[in-house]
């Protein structure tokens, strides 16, 4: 006899999700903890409401590698971007990007440089938390001295960070988005330029008319300068060493594909670590795979330099595999399509698809507060319906970035905005209006919805391809 399987109720296809958001409030609000073992938890509540709905253990498991091995992509590209991470500071790649990042400082324009000094660290670690947690305290420092009030200050490190990490190949969730949504990194990048630019320039513009006020001020560079003096002390700084993440861009407009073009640069990080740096070869080895250890003595430069590495990326793929486990069960027993088919009912045209989507991955950073869920749970929910409307997955994975990474930092309870609120020092509910390109990027998203603008549709007469 052929075994039956039905199709879940809302309310049956809710109690997997009522169980992720209590299992994440638990650990991540009360108790301090990470993601993994809620999901893991919720991961088994899903499978317990499968098996009610009929279906077996191994059609459950199967539903599980199915949901993993879509992200397969990205985790072995973060596996490599562990390798160059850890070469590129090594080589004195990432050092000479912030040396030279840091040299923008004037008092006239500190909110502004704030935001260009942000960037360009985040673009080179691929990470807004350590942006913020090293040059984003020495920026709140100065703005101090300035007499710039810290909301204003946070607003323009959280910008900056984050236009950094959204458009740098080394961001575990650039890489995440595009492998929900079902394209590749650099297609992602390429089309976030269009939300990303138009609102990084108009908050560049805000902050400038904010700190025309502000330009007779005396800046106190006192950490920035022990930063600078350091990393000159313990590493070779010259221009030259700019040249590895000039080849990765060109190389991501030549659109050679992401694994092959970021193993080259985690090659000429090597390189440049032992000719320029008088690095061991054993040195090199060592940071591609366990990370740079920085022992300058400096607190400031050894958080932002100890880093990088393949087994440093491992919490991040378990964080993967674990979220897209969850993700997978729900798709594969039909319960997303049932709670997306809900959210859908209503709508009918592009611009409400994409303000549908927008909200749905602010709600999971209000209710799962994890950056990572607010990208895989809509991600997978909403996909069916911007294949069935022939819209490019570069669509969906640019939204999923505009509005699921982008506004975590900016709710307190969210792990990305708990931790910006305590490096900083700064409530997220008082920088929140300062955060121009937080704000700015997910209207954009729903401006291009409505409008059209940059909605590529997916060729009827070619496979998806980047």
């Amino acid at each position: 006899m052929e075994k039956v399987t039905r199709t879940a109720s809302v309310w049956l296809a809710l109690i997997p999700v009522v169980f992720l958001i209590f299992f994440l409030f638990i650990a991540i609000v009360l108790l301090g903890q990470s993601a993994h073992i809620p999901l893991i938890l919720a991961t088994a509540a899903a499978a317990a409401v499968a098996v009610r709905l009929g279906y077996s253990w191994k059609e459950i498991q199967g539903g599980m590698v199915q949901g993993i091995n879509l992200a397969m992509g990205a985790i072995l590209i973060l596996m490599v971007v562990g390798t160059l991470i850890g070469t590129w500071i090594s080589g004195g790649i990432v050092p000479a990007m912030i040396f030279y990042g840091l040299k923008v400082l004037s008092p006239g324009i500190f909110l502004v440089a704030t935001m260009v000094i942000c960037s360009v660290v985040s673009l080179g670690t691929g990470s807004s938390w350590s942006t913020a947690g090293t040059v984003g305290v020495a920026l709140v420092g100065v703005g101090q001295g300035l007499g710039i009030p810290g909301a204003m200050v946070a607003g323009a490190i959280i910008s900056g960070a984050y236009f950094g990490d959204k458009m740098s190949p080394l961001s575990d969730t650039t890489n995440l988005a595009p492998a929900v949504a079902g394209t590749d990194v650099f297609s992602h990048i390429r089309h976030m330029v269009y939300t990303v630019v138009p609102g990084y320039v108009i908050a560049l513009a805000l902050y400038g008319l904010l700190g025309t006020r502000f330009s007779g001020g005396v800046m106190e560079s006192q950490n920035i300068d022990i930063i600078l003096s350091t990393l000159k002390a313990h590493f070779f700084i010259h221009p030259v060493l700019l040249l590895p993440p000039i080849l990765v861009i060109l190389m991501v407009i030549r659109k050679i594909p992401p694994l092959p073009a970021l193993l080259g640069g985690s090659l000429l990080g090597g390189v440049f670590a032992l000719a320029a740096q008088s690095s061991s070869l054993g040195d090199v080895l060592a940071s591609a795979h366990v990370g740079y250890i920085s022992e300058t003595g400096v607190a400031m430069v050894d958080e932002l330099l100890t880093r990088g590495g393949l087994m440093n990326m491992m919490e991040t793929v378990a964080l993967i595999i674990c979220a897209l486990s969850f993700g997978g069960i729900m798709e594969r027993t039909g319960m997303l399509q049932v709670l997306a088919g809900s959210l859908l009912k209503f709508v009918k045209s592009t611009g409400a698809l994409v303000t549908t989507t927008v909200f749905s991955c602010i709600g999971m950073n209000v209710i799962a507060a994890d950056q990572y869920i607010a990208i895989v749970v809509p991600g997978r929910m909403f996909k069916s319906a911007f294949d069935a409307k022939g819209l490019h997955p570069k669509n969906l994975s640019r939204i999923l970035e505009n509005s699921g990474t982008m506004t975590s930092p900016l709710i307190p309870w969210n792990s990305c905005g708990a931790f910006m609120g305590a490096t900083l020092g700064i409530s997220p509910l008082v920088y929140l209006p300062y955060a121009f390109l937080n704000l700015l990027v997910p209207a954009i998203s729903i401006f291009y919805g409505y409008t059209g603008i940059t909605m590529e549709k997916l060729p009827d007469d070619r496979p998806d391809t980047a």
